[in-house]
């Protein structure tokens, strides 16, 4: 766990890769509390048989699920002291590159690209954020976030 005391703290990284999150299992339960919440049941998250036949040798976490892991991942790398909140505001690129095999663990590279000021004594963060899987040679997601941070 990274902490800065200070907002500014933080902002003087931008440019660098700022944390590591902890590792996350993504189980196959946690895959199928994932698609009971958004009514995704293919078979390729689910059928676990099924999935041993097809593109990937067995079942995989649906792209959403690794996505929504994404905060888990802020939560647990890093912590800013004087903050009233900070708020996810969206995504500007997202790419799912390698499927995320049930049992796996992931984890996020947190990078500050850009900050920029904006109302009410807040700041907009751009983060690439890259999820890897534990052992893979390619990351399985790639994304850039938005987060507005409030004092």
């Amino acid at each position: 766990m990274r902490s800065f005391e200070r907002l500014e703290h933080l902002l003087a990284l931008v440019g660098s890769e700022v944390a590591v999150s902890d590792w996350v299992q993504v189980s196959q339960a946690r895959i199928q509390q994932f698609a009971d919440a958004t009514g995704d049941h293919q078979w390729i998250h689910l059928d676990e048989e099924r999935a041993r036949s097809g593109p990937f040798g067995g079942t995989i976490a649906h792209g959403f699920l690794t996505l929504s892991l994404v905060p888990q991942f802020f939560d647990s790398s890093m912590a800013i002291g004087d903050l009233r909140m900070g708020v996810n505001y969206g995504l500007n690129k997202v790419r799912f590159t390698a499927p995320v095999p049930a049992g796996s663990r992931v984890r996020g590279r947190l990078t500050l690209q850009k900050v920029e000021a904006i109302a009410d004594n807040g700041f907009q963060a751009t983060w690439a954020v890259t999820v890897e899987r534990e052992g893979a040679d390619k990351p399985a997601c790639v994304a850039e976030m938005l987060v507005r941070y409030y004092r």
